[in-house]
């Protein structure tokens, strides 16, 4: 008889940015999430009454008759509580939601384990879209991997099975297109409201270079200074941004870095 994947019954270890949208996302597919756990009564309790679970701020305490673990905290906390998070329950399927840490961080702890990596930004006052979030899966076993498979295709229409080493890149990668790439905006924001000119300027042109992407390679699709190597437009931003000596070194360095992928 084949198994029911939304009949698994889900406790989820975390309810930060991530295992909001994933507990939400499982829980509007019919998933049963029965428990939450945080280290703060309000992260678990608002996270277990958004999906009908219950909630304990006591790992002592997670249900131990769970079918599937899944862990989504901080990569620091994970690899510093996990021998507390599986005490009692290592007959169960654990997974973690980490880019950068390997699968057998789980070895010699808990007998079936895996990763399920959705690999998008998140944020609790937003949620994601996850039919168009690319989920990564690994497991210890081909029946778990199909199985983790199974759960990630009712979510997403973009599932792929990827090794440590490379989720690894994968993260690495995400990393200088999502994060440097929003302390970009950062920046930009913070020179614009020193003359005075709001952010909200700079949306269309953000939005504009996301959707060339989709149909260029992002080396054709680059533009400005840097590309042709304008000497007199980049030494006038350049002394514009004296008074700010990393910003200005860091300007020099995307440009030169621009100029030799052009």
């Amino acid at each position: 008889m084949k198994r029911s994947i939304e009949d698994t019954s889900v406790v989820f270890i975390g309810a930060g940015n991530l295992a909001t949208n994933l507990a939400k996302a499982l829980y509007y597919k019919g998933f049963r999430i029965v428990q939450v756990y945080s280290r703060t009564e309000e992260s678990a309790r608002t996270l277990a009454q958004a999906v009908e679970a219950a909630y304990t701020t006591d790992l002592a305490s997670v249900a131990a008759d769970a079918q599937l673990y899944i862990v989504a905290l901080k990569d620091a906390a994970f690899v510093r509580m996990l021998p507390e998070i599986v005490a009692g329950r290592e007959n169960a399927l654990w997974v973690h939601t980490a880019g950068s840490i390997p699968m057998n961080v789980w070895a010699g702890r808990v007998e079936r384990y895996g990763v399920f990596y959705p690999m998008q930004t998140f944020s609790r006052q937003r949620m994601a879209d996850f039919r168009q979030i690319p989920v990564f899966v690994e497991s210890n076993s081909a029946e778990d991997a199909r199985f983790l498979k199974d759960i990630a295709s009712a979510l997403s229409g973009k599932v792929y099975e990827a090794t440590s080493e490379q989720r690894k890149s994968l993260h690495l990668a995400a990393v200088f297109a999502c994060n440097f790439t929003n302390h970009m905006y950062t920046l930009a924001a913070g020179l614009l409201e020193k003359y005075g000119l709001p952010f909200e300027v700079m949306l269309p042109l953000i939005d504009e270079t996301a959707r060339k992407v989709h149909e260029l390679e992002p080396r054709l699709a680059q533009t400005g200074p840097a590309v042709r190597y304008d000497e007199n437009v980049i030494g006038e931003h350049l002394q514009m941004l004296a008074g700010e000596p990393q910003m200005q070194e860091l300007y020099k360095l995307i440009s030169e870095s621009i100029h030799r992928h052009s």
